[in-house]
């Protein structure tokens, strides 16, 4: 790949501007809504469901939730599962919902599965929580009933503990704080998939449980036209971030951008990608981690990628 490096800056349509405008500006102290911190389990190579977040480790600077705009709708994350090289990982997407209970309603998004992505999907069975909320420090999701007291039949305890992942990071994401867990039933904590959640079930490592690469901008579907900006994360080698835009099996443009840092956790990466020569029609852009190896050594490269119509 002929790599081109790209000015860093902002430009995009309309359709893209409501996510984007949700990524502009949180400290480094303040939690994320893609990356919550590393927690202690970063050795396993499963999410590690009860693990605290002892770390203390400085997050991309990418706040998650609008306030409520005029509509009475906010912005905000939901997480949801997919395909990598190192098997499930969770991936985060934007929606817009209803701003009443931004956070009932964001689980609502998780548990009903319904992503914008074809490439992700939700590990939940259909259904949906009596209530969840934030309070005394942490997130209390009560049970309609006892249905999602035990895993279904056939799911592993891998994937319920990914499964309660996602509910972790969204609700981090949307209410901005790390903090844990608990599911109850008839006003006692209880059981998650088969997850314990009596004590608060906290946000597990990143890199073994985020997707190592996520489009974050454009969206799924977006019309854009000119110069567009992409961004996301990732945790890629030398913080090199390529991408691509396809046309079908054509490579029609492509580059790479620089994240932030690499290896310890997901970093921000942003690049501007100039579309004014293509023709109008629908393409594909993809972010990839770099694998200098050329498939040689490890699982090969992680994608994201993203359906977009160019005007």
């Amino acid at each position: 790949m002929n790599a081109t490096r790209w000015t860093r800056t902002l430009s995009f349509t309309a359709t893209t501007a409501v996510a984007l405008a949700v990524l502009a500006g949180c400290g480094e102290d303040q939690p994320a809504a893609q990356d919550p911190a590393p927690t202690d389990s970063a050795a396993s190579d499963s999410p590690s469901p009860g693990s605290p977040d002892t770390t203390g480790s400085p997050e991309p600077a990418e706040p998650s939730t609008s306030p409520t705009d005029d509509a009475g709708e906010a912005t905000v994350p939901a997480y949801f599962v997919g395909e990598t090289p190192q098997g499930l990982r969770l991936f985060r997407e934007f929606h817009r919902v209803s701003g009443a209970d931004p956070l009932a309603a964001a689980a609502e998004l998780v548990t009903s599965g319904s992503p914008r992505d074809p490439d992700y999907r939700t590990l939940f069975p259909a259904g949906t929580f009596a209530s969840v909320e934030h309070t005394d420090g942490k997130f209390v999701a009560t049970l309609a009933d006892d249905a999602w007291q035990q895993a279904p039949a056939g799911m592993s305890k891998k994937d319920a503990a990914l499964a309660v992942q996602q509910l972790v990071h969204t609700l981090q994401g949307v209410q901005q704080q790390r903090s844990p867990l608990e599911v109850v039933l008839d006003g006692s904590p209880t059981t998650l998939l088969g997850v314990d959640t009596a004590g608060g079930v906290r946000n597990a490592d990143q890199l073994s449980t985020l997707a190592l690469v996520n489009v974050t901008t454009p969206s799924e579907g977006a019309s854009v036209s000119g110069t567009v900006t992409a961004e996301g994360l990732a945790s890629s080698f030398e913080a090199t971030v390529p991408w691509e835009v396809r046309r079908g099996d054509e490579v029609v443009l492509d580059g790479f951008a620089t994240a932030d840092g690499w290896m310890d956790r997901l970093y921000p990466w942003r690049v501007e990608v100039d579309l004014s020569g293509l023709e109008p029609g629908k393409y594909t852009f993809v972010a990839r981690t770099d694998d200098p190896s050329g498939g040689a050594e490890g699982n090969g490269p992680t994608e994201d990628t993203k359906t977009i119509n160019v005007g």
